[in-house]
């Protein structure tokens, strides 16, 4: 029987003992939530790799693999971000794009990721045993060209659980939950796939800080319903990309899904906050927090620009510049007594740098400033 396709919010709320919400995970254990400072975040580790950019750098490391994310650890930063979807036999594993692509006698073969059994989907690239060969793996870039996905340093693709037990213990987790944008999923499809990325979660984060995040809406709110213990972040494009999904378009519309769902932040990306700094404020009093991610988040000028905004942190690619370029300007609260699944201060961190006093107009010019210099 064909399965009819609707929207989660049409759905009526069943109880959690329909779902199974609360069957054997033991998550629900409420705590309270801050920030660590102004907080550098990894971009699937390291940094994203680009293919076809001339910047070395984009190539250096692969992508969301344990190497890059050991590679991140080796910078204080508080959080590394990556990307979860789960297999066709509820294994969730960690690859950015919807499609994986591979080339075998110069024809081009493309399978959507959770299509494949977890073993299908580990025989691309590097393998593990040294003795065996894995498919070679190819990128589809935004013009539509199939790659070979050359880095200089390459590692295995990976699973949840593996990042849990290969990286450094003491690096947070920014979890983002990966749905296909042109998919409207089913409830039951959505718990399905959250209660097996929460299941890897229980048995194996310990006490590493994580946070969760999502474009998707439903998704976001679900994993909150599911568990309290971590904090769940909105990811918006704030109108830099317009969805059929109106609650994608817009700060004010992320404020207004968090504030439904009981979501803790958002995450945006930056260039929509530079053209809506007065939702900042918004954001702020409705007691939430703000992350970015984006090109502009690699330029050393508009992260000071978000520091000096009141931004909580910024999701970069070019983690040890950045982390040179800020280095002066982060602040790290007391320590506090209160338990939080987020990391706290290290007993070094004991200056306190204060955040500069910019007015609205001294702001204006600062954003007219920033933007001349990322054009240049």
């Amino acid at each position: 029987m064909a399965l009819r396709t609707v929207l989660v919010s049409d759905v009526p709320s069943l109880p959690e003992s329909v779902y199974g919400l609360s069957e054997g995970l033991e998550l629900n254990k409420p705590t309270s939530f801050r920030l660590p400072g102004f907080s550098v975040i990894g971009h699937r580790g390291i940094g994203m790799n680009v293919l076809q950019s001339s910047d070395r750098r984009t190539r250096g490391v692969k992508e969301n693999s344990i190497l890059s994310f050991n590679s991140a650890a080796k910078y204080p930063i508080d959080f590394i971000e990556f990307d979860v979807q789960v297999t066709k036999d509820d294994c969730p594993v960690i690859f950015h794009d919807d499609f994986i692509y591979s080339e075998e006698n110069g024809i081009v073969n493309e399978s959507r990721v959770t299509d494949l059994s977890l073993s299908e989907f580990l025989l691309y690239g590097p393998q593990k045993e040294t003795e065996k060969i894995g498919k070679t793996l190819m990128r589809k870039s935004k013009e539509g060209k199939v790659l070979k996905w050359d880095v200089d340093l390459d590692d295995s693709l990976c699973t949840l659980q593996e990042a849990f037990e290969q990286v450094e213990q003491t690096l947070g987790f920014n979890i983002e939950l990966k749905f296909d944008d042109q998919t409207v999923y089913e409830r039951e499809f959505l718990v399905h796939v959250l209660r097996s990325v929460l299941q890897v979660v229980s048995n194996y984060a310990k006490d590493r800080p994580v946070i969760f995040s999502s474009f998707q809406p439903d998704a976001a709110k679900l994993v909150r319903e599911l568990q309290s213990t971590y904090p769940v972040f909105f990811l918006t494009d704030a109108g830099n990309e317009i969805h059929n999904d109106e609650r994608r378009n817009s700060l004010e519309e992320a404020i207004q899904v968090c504030l439904e769902g009981g979501l803790q932040g958002i995450v945006s990306e930056v260039k929509g906050v530079f053209r809506n700094p007065a939702a900042i404020s918004k954001i702020k009093e409705s007691n939430l927090s703000l992350l970015t991610y984006g090109k502009l988040n690699n330029v050393g000028e508009a992260v000071y620009m978000q520091y000096v905004m009141g931004i909580d942190g910024v999701i970069v690619d070019f983690v040890e510049e950045i982390i040179q370029s800020t280095t002066l300007m982060m602040i790290r609260p007391p320590p506090s007594s209160s338990s939080s699944p987020l990391p706290s201060p290290s007993k070094d961190d004991d200056v306190a740098i204060t955040r500069p006093e910019f007015s609205q107009k001294e702001i204006s010019f600062l954003l007219k400033l920033l933007s001349q210099l990322i054009q240049h």
